[in-house]
């Protein structure tokens, strides 16, 4: 019986700045580049701190845990392999992540148990299932995001063609090779005369 390769990441910034967790290079895992990763919590670095964090497709963690390690009050993480999500309760418990918590299954599943709001969600599922809008709708029906919530969606297309619900926005936008990083909002609309 072969074994999973475990591989490595580097945590780029906060209390864990440069602490290499590991992962399991299980099927369809591709961990966010650095380059992105850093642009992103750039983006991030004045409304991470305190906040609730939704990890929708966790695999490495490298998006939750970058965000606990920077100051997130909770981050709830999201994996379908079993054997992943066994690797990121073991990682959360050797970074002492009390305010980490990994559940295993199906995401839309899982999500239709969840009833606490999120701040933050990082939405990078696998890119063939096309999940990003299905996630959007069930997160927006069940009022699981804040009234200022930030979305982060990582994928290989244009965000023309990822089917985002109306009524959502990007407003930066970062690239590495073949990975498009939207941070998204709510759009706002323009108040009558």
């Amino acid at each position: 019986m072969s074994k999973t390769p475990v591989s490595t990441l580097r945590i780029i910034g906060g209390q864990w700045k440069r602490r290499n967790v590991r992962f399991l290079a299980v099927d369809d895992l591709r961990p966010t580049p650095d380059r992105v990763r850093e642009t992103l919590f750039n983006w991030l670095q004045f409304e991470i701190q305190g906040k609730r964090c939704l990890d929708a497709f966790a695999g490495s963690g490298a998006l939750g845990l970058e965000a606990l390690s920077r100051g997130a009050s909770h981050c709830l993480f999201l994996e379908k392999s079993p054997v992943q999500a066994k690797q990121l309760q073991a990682t959360l418990k050797e970074l002492n992540a009390t305010h980490g918590e990994v559940m295993t299954g199906d995401s839309l599943a899982l999500l239709n148990r969840v009833t606490e709001p999120f701040d933050v969600v990082f939405l990078d599922p696998p890119y063939s299932l096309n999940l990003w809008q299905p996630v959007m709708a069930l997160l927006t029906t069940r009022n699981l995001l804040t009234a200022d919530c930030l979305i982060y969606v990582e994928a290989d297309k244009a965000w023309e063609d990822l089917g985002i619900p109306e009524g959502w926005e990007y407003f930066k936008e970062t690239k590495a090779g073949t990975v498009k990083g939207f941070l998204c909002r709510r759009a706002t609309t323009p108040v009558p005369a």
